[in-house]
């Protein structure tokens, strides 16, 4: 088999900018539902959370596919990125209202606390259709002005709450609100910062229709990955409670905190992975991408492991959330495997098989659907992290059975030894952690 080209310094480049922009993002969010577990009640917070999560699902439903499909239609032909996008927008606007529909309408049909609040926050992901003039930067693997304006963004959400919070507001709704007006606003300065780079108008007309037809696999595939990460809301709010819920999205978003540099690093990759794909070299070089990030990852979460509880006891008084010390342990686990199979879902997207990301995406969603069904009444948020295990790991092995039958194949080789640092590396950090004198 050919061997794998080097990863381009731009890609590491890109990853580590992306990561940068993520870290100060999740430091933002990690800072106002720290400040609001003290601040609000254990329901209050809980359903408050639950709404964040999902407004991350109601991102996916609105970009629907589009963005990927913005790039691999002009990164090759940018005299077409004034008719992408100008289609592009009509599917996201369209699928926003939709969002607005389901999720503000929800709320108010349901008569839930603070609705008409719940319903103005809904309607942020409109400005989503302006936030797709990100495509020039992301074609030129340029991303430092985007992450300076989504870091903006996520300070400026920070800002609102804390300026809530002191007026003394109690109400979770407002802080929803608060937190989609940093999203908004964000998304109008990545459209005004990059319009510059479009191109002049005058280029081909694309229709809706096909653009849609080429983006629909994946954005479905999207939905069900964001689906299947915060579906287990739906089961927990109502057999556990919203107090228990709240503990449980706490560990969730530290997990995402965990989970950054593999969903950068193959965001970064894709234009990279795709020429390697056709060059032959896609498995080797879907190796050299992911056995480092598997390395560190399992280095870290050893790390963690023994002091869940610890990490737990910051938030809120009185150890409220340290019941949620097993459930952050299993989804430690879920992060290792994940720093895998984002790698491989990724590769299967350099194949050209949308199709089959969707299949992936879809079992993934039904094995956390059934997950959550089996083990949520007995277990409580417990048995959704266990579930997001079981998940993560269909999902991998999904695209590995996938990237097999196209011949494709990264755990052969020369560099297949290395996969076990992953594993060794957590086990052994695991150890040393637990001597740690904290």
């Amino acid at each position: 088999m050919t061997s794998a080209a080097p990863v381009p310094r731009r890609v590491w480049g890109g990853t580590a900018l992306l990561i940068a922009g993520r870290v100060w993002g999740s430091a933002c969010t990690l800072a106002y539902l720290y400040l609001l577990a003290w601040h609000l009640p254990g329901e209050d917070f809980g359903r408050l959370t639950f709404y964040l999560a999902l407004f991350l699902v109601l991102d996916s439903l609105v970009d629907l596919g589009t963005g990927h499909t913005a790039v691999q239609w002009t990164a090759a032909d940018p005299e077409r990125m004034g008719g992408v996008l100008s289609a592009a927008r009509r599917v996201r606007l369209a699928s926003a209202l939709l969002g607005v529909a389901l999720v503000g309408g929800g709320a108010l049909v349901a008569r839930e606390p603070g609705a008409g609040w719940i319903l103005l926050a809904s309607l942020y992901p409109l400005t989503h259709a302006l936030e797709l003039t990100t495509t020039v930067f992301k074609n030129a693997i340029s991303w430092g002005r985007p992450v300076l304006v989504r870091a903006l963004a996520s300070g400026l959400s920070l800002g609102f709450v804390l300026a809530l919070w002191w007026r003394g507001v109690s109400e979770p709704a407002l802080f929803l609100v608060a937190v989609a007006l940093g999203s908004a606003l964000g998304n109008v300065l990545l459209h005004l910062v990059g319009r510059h780079r479009l191109p002049a108008a005058g280029g081909p007309t694309v229709a809706v229709r096909p653009l849609l037809r080429a983006a629909l696999p994946l954005g479905i595939a999207g939905l069900c990955q964001q689906a299947y990460f915060w579906i287990d809301n739906l089961f927990v709010r109502p057999l556990a409670g919203d107090v228990e819920l709240g503990r449980y999205n706490l560990v969730v978003r530290l997990m995402s905190f965990g989970i950054m540099a593999a969903v950068y690093a193959t965001l970064a990759a894709l234009p990279w992975l795709t020429r390697e794909q056709r060059a032959g070299r896609l498995g080797p070089a879907s190796a050299r991408l992911a056995q480092p990030m598997l390395a560190l990852a399992g280095l870290a979460t050893g790390l963690a492991w023994p002091w869940c509880e610890w990490i737990l006891s910051f938030f809120g008084e009185g150890d409220a959330f340290v019941p949620a010390a097993p459930s952050l342990r299993w989804l430690l686990l879920a992060t290792l495997v994940v720093y895998v199979g984002a790698v491989l879902v990724t590769g299967v997207v350099a194949v050209g098989r949308p199709r089959a990301v969707l299949a992936i995406s879809a079992t993934g969603l039904a094995v956390n659907v059934v997950g959550n069904a089996l083990l949520v009444p007995g277990m409580g948020s417990e048995g959704a992290a266990i579930a997001t295990l079981a998940t993560e790991l269909a999902v991998a092995l999904s695209a590995a059975v996938v990237l097999a039958r196209a011949g494709v194949r990264p755990f052969s080789g020369k560099r297949a030894v290395l996969w076990a640092l992953g594993p060794i590396l957590f086990l052994l950090a695991r150890w040393l952690s637990a001597a740690l004198p904290l």
